[in-house]
């Protein structure tokens, strides 16, 4: 496998990745800064490829307990790689999350973390490289994602997921079993173009109603501006400065 190293960051992070594979971009840093961990806390990523937005969330909060479920042998390999690159403790388990290991199995966690496939299977479009195409096919369903979540997470411990906006209904129908607190946080690319992507959070046993949050805005300019950078400063903060994405201010994210 041909790997780059790539910056996250603003450079704190250097991640070894597939040249040609499934590659982080944006989307786990987002995810990682949603995650409400705070010192001490465990957290479990599920589908956690070459580890990214483990180590981004580790690079905001110090003292957390990471572990991460990857069952692609390379990505995992990459993922304990780029740990020990960053200084960082995590242990890494390579294992499909549909068949986790007795051990991980009786543990739980403050949080849960996630990034699920975006596409479902069958819908005849298929990525040429074997592990893109891994990572972003639902073989395992949307549905048991959410319930290895829960079964692993401490009562009230938090799970936080990014997932495609349109993906939004099927997250919902699953969260509703066992879950609340739920907020959505719609990420909007640029202005006047709608969202494609949404954070999410909820969490195990709460009762608090559900919250619609207004838009994360991502880019300053309606059209791309060629090759000049055109980040907001919110998303800017996050992306370089490794900055929380608060969903309630009485909840640190700090």
């Amino acid at each position: 496998m041909i790997t780059t190293r790539d910056a996250f960051l603003g450079g704190r992070l250097q991640i070894l990745q597939p040249r040609d594979g499934y590659r982080a971009a944006t989307d786990p840093v987002f995810l990682a800064a949603a995650c409400p961990a705070a010192p001490g806390d465990s957290v479990l990523e599920l589908g956690c490829g070459v580890g990214t937005a483990a180590l981004c969330l580790a690079a905001r909060v110090d003292g957390l307990r990471l572990t991460g479920v990857e069952r692609q042998i390379a990505y995992a390999d990459l993922a304990r790689q780029n740990a020990i690159a960053a200084g960082v403790s995590m242990d890494l388990v390579t294992a499909d999350l549909a068949a986790l290991p007795a051990e991980l199995r009786q543990r739980s966690f403050d949080h849960v973390i996630a990034n699920p496939p975006y596409f479902a299977a069958g819908d005849g479009t298929f990525a040429q490289d074997a592990g893109r195409e891994a990572a972003n096919r639902a073989e395992t369903p949307l549905s048991d994602w959410i319930a290895v979540a829960r079964a692993r997470l401490k009562p009230q411990g938090w799970l936080t997921l990014i997932h495609l906006a349109e993906r939004l209904p099927d997250c919902l129908s699953h969260l509703s079993g066992g879950f609340g607190a739920i907020a959505v946080l719609p990420i909007q690319p640029r202005p006047g173009r709608p969202a494609n992507r949404v954070l999410i959070r909820a969490r195990k046993g709460a009762k608090t109603p559900f919250r619609l949050l207004p838009p994360f805005l991502v880019h300053e300019s309606a059209v791309h501006p060629g090759d000049q950078p055109d980040f907001t400063p919110t998303a800017e903060a996050v992306l370089r400065h490794a900055a929380p994405i608060p969903f309630d201010p009485a909840i640190s994210c700090i």
